[in-house]
């Protein structure tokens, strides 16, 4: 089992990466925490396949466990939802002391984070992401939220988790397209921070896609210390840690408008990559290396990589991100393979200009 450790000072955490890690989570959590009232947050799918051994695992280290399951999917991360399992956390009686635990995707980990954050002005919880978007970018790092009907996050917070525990195992039944869209997130950290991780990737996907262990170690263990070292330095996100939107501000856009149905969270980020370096390859910052490398490998994924949107949604929808400062839009530009940039001299007419022609047609 390879351990990352998050330094934030007294928010310090471990990342624990391995297979075979989810029999043992609860003890592992019981050499640092007493058994205390814990919620055991998952969604349907989820719970079928793996909610059981991670509720016994907790029982087994004398943990009182209320187990909740949701419906899946990205329009469940909604208050709604958070009223929901406020009632549940009165119902247990949950306490300062007691703990949350967030046992599946994204949506899952942001919401379940969410409420651990707000319910008493915040009690303990850990993340046990399932899929590899959230083994490689929304479990860690403690940003928390639920979506809004005009913007994707809108409402959250910055709340760390006290550990996360990523078993490889749980990528075996990982739906294809949910792989293929974590890989995505993937992308984006070879092309923000590490160019050998995306050279990685160009020779290795037969390797990724196959699941073999060696290649999923590499990928996830290498993705998780990037984004442990930009929060360590950055954690609420002032300078530094906005690369990791890279792709996120079109790509949340995209989301919105669609109404999160369309799309899954990895697919809309590849588009956005995409036009994100294509409005870098407008202002002179990049080359077309830079997106035929990034499309290269996003075609051999079956990415989808159309819209079929009107440019004019899209932009109306990036103008409501959170993201946006004083009414400038801000974007996360690559410059090569490796090195990206933060600029707000992109203009409406540069994205009319880039949104108005599919990315194909390049």
């Amino acid at each position: 089992m390879k351990t990352i450790h998050v330094n934030l000072s007294a928010d310090s955490y471990n990342i624990y990466i391995g297979k075979d890690i989810l029999a043992k989570v609860g003890e592992i959590v019981a050499k640092d925490k007493e058994p205390c009232k814990m919620l055991l947050i998952t969604d349907e799918n989820i719970e079928k396949i793996y909610g059981d051994v991670v509720a016994e695992s907790f029982r087994q280290n004398n943990f009182d466990v209320k187990l909740l399951s949701l419906p899946p999917g990205e329009e469940q991360k909604n208050i709604e939802n958070a009223l929901l399992l406020y009632d549940n956390c009165f119902a247990h009686k949950l306490d300062r002391k007691s703990l949350i635990v967030a046992l599946g995707g994204g949506v899952v980990g942001d919401l379940s984070g969410f409420i651990a954050a707000t319910f008493m002005r915040g009690i303990p919880y850990i993340q046990i992401p399932t899929s590899l978007l959230a083994q490689v970018d929304s479990s860690i790092g403690g940003k928390v939220a639920v979506n809004h009907p005009k913007g994707k996050n809108m409402i959250g917070c910055f709340y760390q988790p006290k550990a996360v525990f990523i078993d490889t195992n749980t990528l075996s039944s990982l739906p294809s397209k949910e792989m293929v869209a974590g890989i995505a997130e993937v992308i984006k950290y070879g092309v923000i921070r590490d160019a050998e991780l995306f050279a990685f990737m160009e020779k290795s996907m037969d390797a990724i896609l196959q699941l073999q262990d060696e290649a999923l170690l590499k990928i996830i263990a290498t993705s998780c210390q990037i984004k442990a070292n930009v929060v360590e330095q950055d954690e609420k996100e002032k300078d530094l840690r906005a690369i990791l939107n890279y792709g996120h501000t079109i790509g949340h856009a995209i989301e919105t408008v669609t109404h999160y149905k369309q799309y899954r969270h990895g697919e809309a980020v590849a588009i956005g990559m995409l036009y994100a370096t294509k409005i870098a390859i407008e202002l002179g910052i990049a080359d077309t290396s830079v997106f035929d490398r990034q499309l290269s490998i996003m075609k051999n994924l079956g990415l989808s990589i159309q819209t079929g949107l009107k440019s004019e949604d899209i932009i109306k929808a990036l103008y409501t991100d959170k993201k946006t400062v004083s009414g400038r839009l801000r974007f996360v530009l690559p410059t090569k393979i490796g090195e990206v940039i933060i600029s707000d001299k992109v203009n409406d007419e540069m994205l009319y200009r880039v949104l108005d022609k599919p990315l194909l047609a390049f």
